[in-house]
């Protein structure tokens, strides 16, 4: 086997390790919202506190990595099986959300999936890290707006969904920044 295939095929391993990670987000952070938190109550999400004094639906962990698992699945396996990654995660979180939450949920991942995707695209090629930092924070923002409004009616929650989505961007960027170098020193191109 040469080095080639073998470089080829690891891009394709990890893609899809990236793929079924970023599918297994959406029924997570459903799942998380109704199951898991410090605070849940019958009329709403159950919370987390992402900050002192800051509470925030306990999905918004799942959204966030979801956004960093699109760009590396787009980064290994190219922005039409991330496109299509997209649309399949929008069809998948309609069917799981809590029915109450099904239009609030779908709507809401696949606009901030799409900016995301929208952002990173032009940035990935030169910055890796910036472009995951930049299309994720733009994602989180459309993605906690969308949601909040259509699954509340409210943005109270705002400021905590989006701090925690940003945690878990800003978790990645070490994660990330490692990738880059080691795909730098094998002479891996994104696809």
């Amino acid at each position: 086997m040469t080095t080639l295939t073998t470089d080829f095929d690891r891009r394709r391993i990890e893609g899809y390790v990236f793929l079924i990670l970023f599918a297994l987000t959406v029924p997570l952070a459903n799942w998380m919202i109704g199951n898991v938190g410090t605070v849940c109550t019958a009329q709403g999400p159950c919370l987390i506190p992402v900050a002192p004094h800051l509470l925030a639906p306990s999905g918004v962990t799942m959204i966030g990595a979801a956004l960093v698992l699109r760009d590396l699945v787009q980064r290994r396996l190219g922005t039409g099986i991330a496109a299509f990654a997209i649309l399949a995660g929008a069809g998948l979180s309609a069917l799981l959300a809590p029915p109450a939450l099904v239009a609030a949920s779908a709507a809401a991942f696949l606009l901030s999936e799409l900016a995301d995707l929208l952002v990173y695209t032009p940035l990935a090629r030169r910055r890796l890290v910036v472009a995951v930092v930049a299309s994720g924070l733009v994602g989180l923002v459309i993605d906690s707006i969308v949601f909040l409004w259509l699954a509340f009616g409210s943005l109270d929650f705002l400021p905590g969904q989006v701090l925690g989505k940003a945690w878990m961007v800003l978790l990645s960027v070490p994660f990330v920044a490692w990738l880059r170098r080691r795909d730098a020193r094998l002479g891996l191109a994104p696809v």
